[in-house]
């Protein structure tokens, strides 16, 4: 077996070092149920989402629209000098991670999901999915997480459920991979089963109310090697994290949310008028709306923190682009769309 060069992060710099450690500090994980024979059954998939709180989907995104869209990272990648585009493995060379962008921010400014997802394979596949028109979120992750040579206690990274945070908004998350993505390199992990349960957040804990050490049961974990053509699609209530990516590589993938066009969709436009009691919005498709907010409105910060009430005024304002989700004339979800 290879050993991965991983680096170490201190005041010189990202330096590379040997790690040969076994993974210790994870719980133990079973494979995801795969549902590609279910694909054209309704009422098959509905039993296993109510089931498991996900769809795991094995080679059916179309391999040239995935290659495409890992070749923009690949690019973004290469110009950072830390791998080579051609390199099929994304392979870390070493170079000093400070000034990295994490959050892959040149991606985000040039919004890269929009052509993928209107690719017409990948419409298609959504579409017959959802046997409905895909109606996109534009929440989305760009992830090329490098190696760390870090071990913590725990190797989750953000043990979550999506709903919390979102209130109002019946979205699936769906996370695609762009590489190969091992056990080694870490990937996406989920609790089967427990999105029919209570939020499992810790609302005394503001404002990112983190998830306890141990709320999820070990047998619960699962995961798989995720390969290119793959997607895996949750509940939004189903709580998952990242992994400690512990290779020599780069980890790439990208999660976005959608659901059917036809559902309770969130007004996503612009703020054309915002107090700490009501707020007002027009939607990119010409939808318009103005809601109560109060006390039960999760107004969520761009750093995923929640906005209190009086500080709301301060933190967005009209002209800012925003996600709006409503029910009964009440803003139940104020939110960037990033």
């Amino acid at each position: 077996m290879r050993v991965p060069m991983l680096y170490n992060d201190n005041k010189k710099g990202l330096q590379l070092m040997n790690i040969s450690s076994p993974i210790s500090n994870q719980p133990p994980m079973r494979e995801l149920n795969v549902s590609n024979d279910l694909l054209d059954d309704r009422q098959a998939l509905n039993a296993a989402w109510e089931r498991d709180g996900y769809w795991f989907f094995r080679d059916v995104l179309d391999q040239a629209s995935v290659s495409r869209l890992r070749g923009v990272y690949m690019d973004l990648l290469d110009e950072l000098g830390v791998t080579q585009k051609d390199d099929a493995e994304a392979l870390y060379s070493g170079k000093s991670l400070e000034g990295f962008p994490f959050r892959m921010e040149p991606l985000v400014e040039r919004e890269i999901w929009r052509p993928f997802v209107q690719e017409p394979p990948i419409h298609a596949f959504f579409q017959r999915l959802l046997d409905d028109q895909p109606f996109w979120i534009p929440t989305v992750e760009y992830r090329a997480t490098p190696p760390t040579a870090e071990r913590k206690p725990s190797r989750l990274d953000y043990l979550h459920q999506d709903g919390f945070y979102n209130v109002g908004i019946p979205f699936l998350i769906c996370w695609i991979p762009l590489s190969v993505i091992s056990d080694e390199i870490g990937g996406l992990v989920l609790a089967e089963g427990m999105h029919k349960g209570p939020y499992l957040h810790d609302v005394n804990t503001p404002p990112l109310f983190p998830i306890p050490n141990g709320s999820v049961p070990d047998h619960a974990w699962r995961r798989t090697t995720y390969r290119p053509g793959d997607v895996l699609l949750m509940h939004i209530n189903t709580p998952h994290s990242g992994l400690a990516n512990y290779s020599d590589r780069f980890r790439l993938s990208m999660d976005i949310r959608i659901m059917g066009a036809s559902g309770h969709t969130p007004i996503i436009g612009t703020l054309t008028a915002l107090s700490s009691s009501s707020v007002s919005v027009v939607g990119d498709d010409g939808r318009t709306g103005t809601f109560v907010v109060d006390t039960q409105t999760y107004c969520r910060g761009i750093d995923g923190k929640k906005v209190p009430l009086d500080e709301i005024p301060q933190r967005m304002k009209a002209g800012d682009s925003a996600i709006v989700a409503f029910s009964d004339g009440h803003a139940t979800l104020i939110r960037p769309p990033h």
